[in-house]
């Protein structure tokens, strides 16, 4: 299946996207949700709604404030051991005009001889993401790229995904991984701390 992954396997012409084998396929599902996410918030731009809190399945985004002022507080998931376990929260955040997504391996995964296998597929070796990064936040300025993004740094895994955020400071980001005792730990951008709500 590998001979048919990577974006060198499909280019244009004119306005037309051709694919160097029919068996591969552009798949928009690390975007999809925050996409949605952003279509429903320029509609309500549209409509001249100035304050409003959109959420597609954890893909958040908020513009302006409160009715009473204050900034929306978005909580960020403590990942689960377990796929139906309760939802908690440790840190939550503020936020005005952006939006936070949140990508983890925790919900969606399935397990096969007591094996747990994520559903983030790195697409490198073709097969699920094995490494200690539990989840990863990201703030930016519309849903679609904190979607991306947060996927990216759940394929990167933690010390890649903490390369890439001290080099691009425009976007913030919080990382809950698995040390190697098995705790759970937290990594957060220099420029994230500014949204945790005290």
């Amino acid at each position: 299946m590998m001979r048919y992954v990577g974006l060198n396997k499909v280019g244009l012409q004119g306005d037309r996207i051709v694919k160097q084998y029919n068996e591969t396929f552009l798949d928009f599902n690390a975007i999809a949700q925050g996409y949605t996410t952003d279509k429903i918030a320029e509609e309500l731009n549209k409509r001249n709604i100035k304050s409003y809190l959109v959420d597609v399945g954890g893909e958040v985004y908020a513009k302006g404030e409160k009715p009473n002022g204050e900034k929306w507080s978005v909580a960020i998931e403590t990942p689960a051991q377990t796929k139906d376990a309760e939802r908690s929260y440790d840190v939550a955040i503020l936020l005005k005009d952006e939006s936070i997504v949140t990508s983890g391996s925790y919900r969606k995964f399935y397990e096969e001889n007591g094996v747990k296998y994520s559903h983030t597929i790195d697409p490198t070796t073709g097969k699920p993401i094995k490494h200690s990064l539990l989840s990863a936040s990201v703030v930016a300025n519309d849903a679609t790229t904190a979607d991306g993004l947060a996927t990216m740094c759940m394929v990167l895994g933690l010390e890649k995904s903490k390369e890439f955020l001290e080099k691009h400071k425009e976007y913030s980001a919080y990382l809950i991984y698995s040390d190697d005792k098995g705790a759970m730990q937290v990594w957060y951008s220099d420029n994230f701390e500014k949204y945790i709500r005290k």
